[in-house]
Order: structure tokens, then sequence, then C-alpha cells
């Protein structure tokens, strides 16, 4: 999640790649059913040459390169060179040998043109900060009869984001995420996503689809967690006044607390998955 053609957002500033190592493990599994989703809708195949885009610690990517086999290869590509050593180390750890990373930006791919059967990218679509130029690329980039598949939040008003940013805005008011600045749900609208593919040439398809969103783990620790994490968010927290944050403490957990089913937090995410196809 770390397309952008300026500094900003942070995706690897320092207090994201900590929360990201304390979290490893819980972030993952509360992230699985979002990453299954798009490796079925994508339709991997072996031996096929993938790129997956804005692949920050390595998801789909590692799942991806799982299902290409010996004969595919995945390059996951990314801004940040400290998200892209967690993701080969990942990709180590699995023992996977046909999955390497590249330091570069969705808005010039240093690859030749035709040089991939599929590109994939999670959340990371919403933050191209020039979404045609992006799709160009991905045009440019994937052979004939290759597919492009993104996955992109669906609305704001959900239960997870609504339990979580959706208190503190209540709160404090004012913009949800600076204007002109990285929109999480720039594609949230039914349709609009598929309408910027087949801007760029493609035969595109589109689906909003609920999928499992489950944190393993405690109401205090997703509160952590979404407050460590959510980078477009940050300009929102540092806004909060000192005196406001024990409320807004307490109200969050309990809205959270309302998703609580034994050991685990499941909201269930509504996202949206979205294909193009080169003709």
């Amino acid at each position: 999640m770390t397309e952008s053609g300026q500094s900003k957002p942070q995706w690897g500033a320092s207090y994201r790649l900590i929360a990201a190592e304390k979290w490893k493990a819980k972030s993952a599994a509360m992230g699985r059913g979002v990453t299954e989703a798009l490796v079925e809708y994508a339709r991997p195949k072996p031996g096929m040459q993938v790129l997956d885009l804005a692949c920050g610690t390595g998801e789909p990517g590692i799942s991806l390169a799982s299902r290409v086999g010996p004969e595919g290869r995945v390059t996951a590509l990314d801004l940040s060179a400290d998200l892209l050593e967690i993701a080969d180390g990942r990709a180590r750890q699995r023992g996977l040998t046909n999955f390497s990373t590249c330091q570069s930006d969705a808005h010039n791919l240093p690859f030749p043109e035709n040089s991939f059967d599929l590109v994939a990218c999670r959340f990371g679509v919403m933050f191209f900060t020039d979404v045609r130029n992006a799709l160009a690329e991905i045009h440019r980039v994937l052979k004939p009869g290759g597919r492009c598949c993104f996955v992109a939040w669906g609305p704001f008003e959900q239960p997870y984001w609504s339990s979580t940013m959706g208190v503190v805005h209540a709160h404090v008011g004012g913009t949800l995420m600076s204007a002109g600045g990285p929109d999480m749900f720039r594609f949230s609208r039914p349709g609009s996503l598929s309408a910027e593919l087949r801007r760029a040439g493609l035969e595109a398809e589109e689906e909003t689809r609920t999928v499992p969103w489950t944190w393993p783990g405690s109401a205090e620790e997703v509160w952590d967690y979404a407050q460590s994490v959510s980078t477009p968010f940050r300009p929102l927290l540092e806004r909060v006044p000192k005196d406001k944050w024990p409320a807004i403490n307490t109200e969050a957990q309990a809205a959270i607390s309302k998703y609580v089913d034994g050991d685990s937090v499941k909201f269930g995410a509504v996202v949206v998955l979205a294909a193009g196809r080169k003709s």
C-alpha cells in the first residue's frame, strides 16, 4: 500500500514498521480473508509471471507465488525499502524461490511491455496519485490476454472503520482525511474503479463483497493496532486534544467490543474487487 509519486503518506515510517512487526501475526490473520478473496479472484495458474503492486509486507504476492509454482514468478513492487525487506524475509521463511522484490513506483514501472500475465494489487490502487497514469503503465506491462486484479475498501460506514476512526471523527469533527491527501475510500462507490479500468483500455468487471475481517485477540489490541497502522488517518489522530483521549479510548473499545466473539473480534470487511483484461 505504498504507491505515490511523493513521499507522503509515510507508509514506511518507523512507527508503522514497529507496529507491523509487533502485530505481524495477528495483522496477517485479520487480512487473510481479503488476501484469499483477491487471490481466488485473480485465478493464478502455474507458470504465470505475476506483478504484485504496492505489496507492502508481502501479500498477496507470497500467496500468489505459492500458486504459480516454480515455473512461475512473482515480482513484489513497493516504494518502501523497509517494507520490501519484511516481504522478502517472509518469502524466505516460506522457502519461496520464485519471489523477488523491486523498489519502484507504480507510475513508472521498470519493466518492458508485455512482461506479466497477471498484476495484483491489494489495498493500493486507492493511493495512486495519478491513477490513470498508473493504469496505463499496468496496461503496458501486461501481456495480451493478461489481467490486473484489485481489491479496494468499500464504504467507510462499516464495522471496523466506524468503531475505530469513526469514534475519533465524532469527537473532533473536521475532515476525515486530509483534503488532497490519500483517500482510502476513493473507489467505494460501485462502478468507479471499473470505470477507470475501462478508461485505460481494459475490459473491466467489478463486484462488492463482504469477506472475513477477524482479529484473533482482544478489543484493546484492535484499538491499539488501528491507531498504529492507519496512516491516512494520522492527521485526524494528531488533531485529538489530550483531554479527549480518555473518552475516545473508552468509546472505541466499547464499539469494537460489540463484535467480540469468543477470543476473536469478527467485523467482516466490505471490499470492492475489480479486474481488467488486456485484449
